[in-house]
């Protein structure tokens, strides 16, 4: 596992026991602008894997919101 695959879980475990949608909505928002700099400096191998964070976070949020109704 590199170092970027770790921050992304902790951060992940942190908004699943927050359980707040919103802040899974903004990790996410917050990955896709990270990768957007990355993909125009031809770093595609990270910026390719903010994009599934982003996935995975804006997963997470629907899945968070599901279960408050």
């Amino acid at each position: 596992m590199k170092f970027q695959d770790l921050i992304f879980l902790v951060i992940f475990l942190l908004v699943i026991l927050k359980r707040d949608s919103r802040l899974s909505t903004l990790a996410g928002i917050l990955c896709l602008a990270l990768s957007i700099p990355l993909f125009a400096l031809w770093i595609f191998f990270t910026a390719q894997h903010l994009v599934w964070y982003a996935a995975a976070f804006f997963l997470l949020s629907v899945v968070l919101l599901f279960k408050n109704q």
